[in-house]
């Protein structure tokens, strides 16, 4: 084929080529191969096929320049700044030593309770018809059923027309911030926390105030200051294995945090992320212990049964469920009920309860491997806190370690990294780095940590 295509370079644009016969005989090649060269040459555009008249060679085309100026006008200004997606969703190529990304690794997932889900779901009903804007019935359910079963005795646990079902969890944010909070007005971040509840706030419109949160949560007297000054309404907390800290709130918090809520009429939007990735301890959700509407309550699924099945919920009351309501039928209409479907077989099969306590396992050995191996080779990497659950290590750096510029130098030397400014909504507090150790190929983490520790090293003396 290298030999036609130097020929047809040479030919004039618009010229017929010779018949497949011709061609067969000038390059001695069978008929079957000349007709794969010239398939080929057509698929890559150099030639193109009239019917009844012949082949011919394609003029070249210049490419001019497309100017969309005039969208300058149009579009005016953005609403909000624009901010890119976070590192932690780029992909990572096969051969590299990634501890940047924000999902577990495909071993991690009920791969064959998928599989299986998925093609009973293709199967049934819900494959031709549409779903209810709120989400399947016996789905809503089973988010209701599962938060009720943390609810203590003397709190009324929530119900099914509680729930409404997400196409993630990320698009729940934005149509609470949207809905709940309003452009230009103020909503309260744990800080650090995470960078897509940042990104809804953003687009969403409304005046981030950041609140400093510690190994134990947020400062009681902190919250209840931010509330008295900023006059906010809400305030956005992972009480559980926080993103990026790992952070678990201790025993009592969430009633303080309740009370502080209460006195000032406000939410607490909690985000239960990593509901299913307890290691050393379980979720104790904030809002099993409300039943005033005060918690507007958000569980994923996307990260625990796949990434394909993005499927959440959102568990609200009174006033506040129907304003979500209107919001998410306003964007989406209703979710897939396919992935609804397949998402609720996998959490009702006996192998879901098995699955997860394997999880528990696997996630445990692999935290303790990358642990051990951080303080083996980057002595200067300092673990505030072992996580007793989620997917994350948040690691701090020596003062001024350019950690924009260890991110690339990792890079460059094969491993990948997450910034940690990309989990402050202000001014980062502190030179930090996210490390997830639920990523591919366990087995590398010590050459992993080897590489950012000699790279620290390199970065401090430079």
């Amino acid at each position: 084929m290298t030999r036609l295509r130097d020929w047809i370079s040479g030919v004039a644009p618009g010229s017929r080529l010779p018949s497949t016969r011709s061609l067969v005989a000038e390059y001695q090649a069978s008929p079957v191969t000349v007709q794969k060269a010239l398939q080929t040459l057509t698929a890559q555009g150099l030639i193109e096929s009239r019917p009844g008249v012949g082949t011919f060679v394609r003029a070249v085309r210049t490419a001019r320049p497309a100017d969309y100026g005039w969208q300058t006008a149009a579009l005016g200004s953005p609403r909000a700044p624009l901010r890119p997606a976070s590192a932690a969703m780029r992909y990572a190529a096969n051969d590299v030593i990634a501890l940047h990304s924000g999902y577990p690794d495909r071993e991690l997932l009920p791969e064959r309770l998928v599989r299986a889900a998925l093609t009973r779901a293709a199967r049934s009903d819900a494959a031709l018809s549409r779903p209810p804007a709120a989400g399947l019935p016996e789905l809503q359910t089973w988010f209701a059923q599962e938060l009720g079963a943390s609810t203590p005795a003397g709190v009324t646990p929530p119900t099914a027309s509680d729930v409404i079902v997400l196409p993630g969890s990320q698009s729940g944010l934005s149509s609470i911030f949207t809905a709940l909070v309003g452009r230009g007005q103020p909503l309260l971040l744990e800080s650090p926390t995470y960078w897509g509840a940042i990104l809804a706030a953003a687009q969403a419109g409304v005046r981030v105030i950041p609140v400093p949160s510690g190994p134990d949560g947020p400062d009681p007297d902190e919250l209840s200051r931010a509330f008295e000054e900023t006059g906010a309404r809400m305030f956005y907390a992972q009480p559980n294995y926080a993103n990026p800290t790992g952070t678990q709130w201790s025993p009592g918090r969430g009633e303080q945090v309740l009370a502080i809520l209460r006195q000032n009429g406000a939410f607490l939007v909690e985000d239960d992320w990593a509901h299913d990735f307890g290691i050393t301890t379980s979720p104790s959700p904030v809002a099993a212990h409300d039943d005033s509407g005060h918690v507007v309550y958000l569980r994923s699924l996307t990260k625990s049964v796949s990434p394909a099945i993005r499927v959440a919920a959102v568990i609200a009351r009174g006033p506040a469920r129907e304003r979500i309501l209107a919001d998410r039928a306003a964007e989406s209409m209703y979710v897939s009920g396919i992935l609804q479907a397949a998402a609720l077989d996998v959490v009702t099969q006996p192998g879901w309860h098995t699955h997860l306590r394997s999880l528990r396992h696997q996630l445990q050995s692999r935290r303790d491997l990358l642990v051990t191996s951080l303080r083996e080779h980057a002595p200067q990497a300092h673990i505030a806190q072992i996580p007793k659950g989620g997917l994350n290590l948040w690691v701090r750096l020596p003062d001024g370690t350019d950690v924009e510029s260890l991110t690339r130098d990792c890079e460059s030397a094969g491993v990948t990294i997450a910034a940690g400014s990309e989990w402050f909504p202000a001014e980062p507090a502190g030179p930090y780095i996210r490390l997830n150790y639920t990523g591919p190929n366990p087995a590398a983490f010590p050459e992993g940590a080897r590489i950012i520790g000699d790279l620290i090293e390199r970065n401090s003396v430079q």
